[in-house]
């Protein structure tokens, strides 16, 4: 079987395409993302708002992590959302998506980033963990995890 090449891309998705990826992940998250958000307005507010950091298989965007960097005052980012779709999960992508934020952080003088995760969520803390951020606070059913730069 031939594998297919993965695109790693920042800043090329439209809203069209935010959409339909997170439609397809939905169910990845913990909760499902439709029972926390309007996934039609989380779309739209991450194509305005944030940068992305795109993995593109076969022109379908299959990875996506946005984060918000509009805090220069504070020097912190902000991930809102880390996905991949159900075919591609497995592959590295989430991990080579996040190394990519973070080098785009320090590129751009950040001293850290920050997420908020399910606490029952435990693939996803685990990934987090692995690329060095730690747990700081917890919020009622969440986790803030940072990692300084």
């Amino acid at each position: 079987m031939i594998s297919a090449e993965i695109n790693y891309k920042i800043q090329s998705a439209d809203e069209k395409d935010v959409f339909t990826h997170l439609k397809k992940c939905k169910e990845n998250f913990v909760p499902a993302l439709d029972k926390t958000v309007n996934i039609a307005d989380y779309s739209k507010k991450i194509v305005e708002n944030s940068v992305t950091f795109e993995a593109w298989v076969n022109n379908d965007l299959a990875g996506l992590i946005a984060a918000y960097f509009n805090d220069p005052k504070n020097v912190a980012g902000y991930i809102t959302n880390v996905s991949v779709v159900n075919n591609q999960a497995g592959k590295g992508l989430a991990s080579r998506l996040l190394k990519n934020c973070i080098s785009y952080a320090a590129e751009n003088s950040f001293k850290e980033i920050s997420l908020e995760v399910f606490y029952k969520n435990e693939k996803a803390i685990g990934l987090y963990q692995k690329n060095g951020f730690i747990e700081t606070e917890k919020k009622n059913d969440l986790i803030i995890m940072k990692k300084y730069l």
